[in-house]
């Protein structure tokens, strides 16, 4: 009778040689499967990539939503064109827009502070601390105290690691069976130094977005900056850049057909080991309702930006990111309905289940029923998402959401830092002053005022049971579209938090200030504060009785596929992880086949002079005259501007270093083919492809057009 052994199968994975590229590993599992690596062409040593302070992993940094890397030892950082989106529209205005017509800065002196919450992120540790967080937890425990026994033991880590200019964040990886302690230098001064224009970054906008052939220029540049004794330290003149241990080497060759690539970033999140119940609801409910959502909000911005281009300058980065992920939820719906996911997902849990059950044994047993509970708990999840996505809408809103955050702030100050709810304690002050801060840079009264309208004509349409007295008090009889609209202009203009000092004022208050305060925002913020908590609670108790069922069918999974010697990685969940393959085309259908690279001739052929197939003139007419300047490859005999490899990524990886087989630099992982969007949740070796700007396109715009050769010398790139 065989029992669970888990221990090997969790931290290393047994992994066949017979596996393909599929994986988002973390660096301590390299050396389990060197044999791959080598296979594929690494030609450093794999255990050389588990030291994250040692070339090249010691170079990779966290945006925070973005990768990028060092490049040049005075602390500049390049990474995607639409990572730095947000540093350009910081520093645009109508009348001169970043966005549109790029940036360089020649010196030090011209370079631009971002926006106050700009981070750069260098992970210096990680230490699996699991049981720490769990020791304590007994099966008696309720979800509630579940949760608060885990949260509080996350905080007590966190705490005894962070120090000055250090963050330290426990992340969760295979549902909550294990924890690790990441900890980072927080740099808090970041500058934007260069983007090439808006019709070289986005070339193809988002017609040609999630899509291949591909020929987006989609790189910028930033620089970290600490304090004169080299601390971590928010934005001053005084400042200087950040001296970084390691920095990437660029290879101005790039890559060629069949070479190796490998890929190390920061994947935001992947649902591989979701249930069948989890695909199937977001099939039915999540996709098709986030994309109204967006398509609403975008309707709304977009009409407000032709009336008026401040407003199209303010939401620009909203604007980028709600199509982006506009595209991919119809590809992630796609990419599923054409898997058949659900029951694929069906399937394997019938085999696993079928698994345990002829292994035999209590725990086995025991594994079973604790999976028909998980299930369970999915199902009763749903019955919260509609309250959840109004509430979510209604929050949306910055003025009202500002409110709320303020209210929930000056109610967490007077506790001690551990008892304070996470994403309030001291640590996090910072950031919510940075948010308060730079609002006014991304919001417009009028355009706010419609999203909470919609929010609210959402939020009317849900069963008594699932409203907020306070709130359903605050709107009266107002049920019409005009009633609501009328009640949110009131509400506004009995509110002074739309100026930043007002919000920095109330940033400072106690709860004793905010109760006598009389802003109509404050005062609608303050009576919902009780009952928003109510649910906040109830979801902490949900999500305690995950943390218990969660893990119990990644032990049975891992266990499972340990049996038939495949991999066990984690999902994504923002923490490093390299992916490596070698750069290959793709054929997506039958009869359609298409090669490894794009070249500077398709910039030619896709140009139209309109966006967002502007290309440049200038860039038009070096590419007609070839004047490549020596970029070009001997093997292609042109410029290449994009190039594929089958990488395992998704959302976060954007911005992060494709290196070559000896860790150099050569190019910049961006987006993903169409076919490779549902591979968050399946993984399809044959059709995944990574996108990659080359680092040839990239040396070459800056040098021929942009005459940014002050950064190419800053990077050790050989003059042309």
């Amino acid at each position: 009778m065989r029992r669970l052994v888990l221990a090997a199968a969790v931290s290393v994975g047994l992994i066949s040689s017979a596996q393909a590229v599929e994986g988002m590993w973390q660096p301590a599992q390299l050396p389990t499967i060197a044999g791959m690596l080598k296979q594929h062409g690494l030609k450093l040593d794999p255990k050389s990539l588990t030291d994250l302070t040692a070339y090249p992993m010691g170079a990779i940094v966290s945006l925070g939503g973005c990768t990028a890397s060092f490049v040049s030892p005075d602390g500049l950082v390049v990474t995607n064109h639409h990572c730095g989106y947000g540093a350009l529209q910081y520093n645009s205005t109508p009348q001169k827009n970043l966005i549109v017509d790029g940036f360089l800065a020649k010196n030090f002196s011209e370079e631009l502070p971002g926006d106050p919450n700009m981070r750069v992120f260098v992970t210096e540790e990680i230490r699996d601390v699991t049981k720490e967080i769990t020791g304590k937890l007994t099966d008696s425990m309720s979800g509630a105290e579940r949760y608060k026994a885990i949260e509080q033991a996350i905080k007590a880590q966190v705490k005894a690691c962070e120090s000055d200019g250090y963050r330290c964040d426990v992340y969760t990886f295979h549902g909550g069976y294990s924890y690790q302690l990441i900890k980072q230098l927080e740099i808090k001064d970041v500058r934007l130094v260069y983007a090439p224009p808006e019709s070289i970054g986005k070339f193809g906008g988002d017609i040609d977005n999630w899509m291949w052939p591909r020929h987006t220029g989609d790189f910028s540049y930033l620089r970290a900056y600490v304090s004169k004794d080299g601390k971590s330290a928010t934005y001053s003149k005084d400042n200087v850049p950040y001296k970084p241990k390691h920095v990437l080497k660029v290879n101005p060759q790039g890559v060629e057909q069949g070479d190796y690539v490998m890929v190390v970033g920061y994947p935001g999140r992947t649902n591989r080991y979701r249930l069948s119940d989890e695909v199937q609801n977001s099939i039915d409910w999540v996709y098709p309702t986030q994309i109204k959502v967006y398509e609403d909000t975008l309707d709304i911005i977009n009409t407000a930006g032709k009336a008026d281009p401040k407003v199209a300058v303010k939401y620009a980065s909203m604007v980028a990111g709600l199509n982006n992920y506009l595209k991919n939820f119809g590809g992630q719906l796609e990419g599923l309905r054409r898997a058949d996911a659900v029951q694929v997902k069906r399937d394997q849990e019938a085999q696993l289940e079928g698994w345990l059950k002829k292994q035999g044994g209590a725990e086995n047993q025991a594994l079973v029923a604790d999976i028909a509970k998980l299930r369970q708990a999915i199902a009763d999840e749903k019955a919260q998402r509609d309250r959840a996505l109004a509430l979510s809408l209604v929050n949306r809103a910055s003025l009202l959401g500002t409110g709320v955050r303020l209210v929930h702030l000056a109610k967490e100050r007077p506790k001690a830092d551990l008892d304070r709810d996470a994403g309030y304690q001291e640590r996090d002050w910072v950031r919510i002053e940075g948010g308060l801060k730079q609002l006014e840079r991304r919001y417009d009264p009028k355009v706010d005022q419609q999203f909470l309208a919609y929010g609210l004509k959402r939020y009317i349409t849900l069963p008594k049971d699932q409203r907020l007295p306070a709130l359903d008090a605050w709107l009266g009889d107002a049920r019409t579209d005009t009633q609501i609209e009328q009640k949110v202009v009131a509400l506004y203009a009995g509110s002074r938090l739309g100026d930043t000092d007002e919000r920095l004022k109330w940033f400072k208050a106690d709860s004793k200030a905010i109760d006598a305060s009389n802003d109509s925002v404050l005062k609608l913020a303050r009576a919902m504060q009780p009952e928003l908590q109510k649910i906040e609670d109830e979801a902490d108790a949900r999500a305690g009785e995950m943390t218990k069922l969660r893990p119990r069918f990644m032990q049975a999974m891992i266990a499972w596929k340990d049996s038939q010697n495949l991999p066990v990685y984690p999902d994504a969940n923002s923490s490093l992880r390299v992916t490596f393959g070698n750069v290959q085309g793709v054929a997506p259908r039958d009869g359609v086949s298409y090669s490894a690279f794009t070249t500077a001739q398709g910039i030619v052929e896709k140009a139209t002079g309109k966006v967002p197939f502007n290309a440049p003139q200038a860039e038009l007419d070096a590419i007609k005259a070839k004047a490549f300047d020596g970029y070009a490859s001997k093997k292609l005999g042109t410029l290449p501007v994009d190039f594929l490899a089958d990488l395992d990524i998704t959302g976060g990886n954007s911005g992060s270093p494709a290196m070559d087989a000896e860790g150099r630099l050569v190019g910049l992982a961006f987006d993903g083919n169409w076919e490779s969007v549902s591979g968050d949740w399946l993984f399809n070796p044959q059709l995944n492809r990574a996108i990659q700007v080359d680092v040839r396109y990239m040396l070459w715009v800056m040098h021929h057009l942009d005459h940014a050769d002050n950064l190419l010398k800053e990077m050790g790139v050989p003059a042309k």
